[in-house]
């Protein structure tokens, strides 16, 4: 499994990336392989509000749907429009080209809520 050591990571398997002021999202390794082949992804549009721990949009894959899970709460300032074409990036690449949104958070405490790449893997280890 892949985990990137500069990012952190929610119990919902979601990655945050940190870029200045604001945070990058997407689903991680483990949660793309889980669900199998994503076939469609569903996001917010630019300027939603999204809550922190509350869905944000979802991903469809030959076996489920499942829904997204914000991990902070703010601003959507960017969204991935090429997954709407390439759902599959999803698979391929879900640290690079499989980001889904980017966030201009409302509260940066809350991202002391999120684990580091070692607790995470101690968590889906559990699992």
């Amino acid at each position: 499994m892949n985990l990137p050591k500069e990012l952190r990571y929610s119990d919902e398997h979601e990655w945050i990336k940190t870029e200045g002021e604001n945070m990058r999202i997407g689903i991680t390794d483990f949660a793309q392989s889980e669900l199998g082949d994503i076939v469609f992804v569903e996001l917010p549009e630019v300027g939603d509000v999204v809550t922190a721990d509350e869905p944000f949009g979802s991903v469809e894959s030959v076996k489920t749907v499942s829904e997204l899970y914000s991990p902070l709460s703010g601003k959507v300032i960017e969204v991935n429009e090429e997954l709407e074409d390439n759902p599959e990036y999803v698979n391929e690449s879900p640290y690079e080209k499989a980001w889904m949104i980017v966030v201009e958070p409302s509260d940066h405490s809350e991202l002391d809520n999120l684990m580091s790449a070692e607790q995470y893997a101690d968590m889906t280890n559990e699992e």
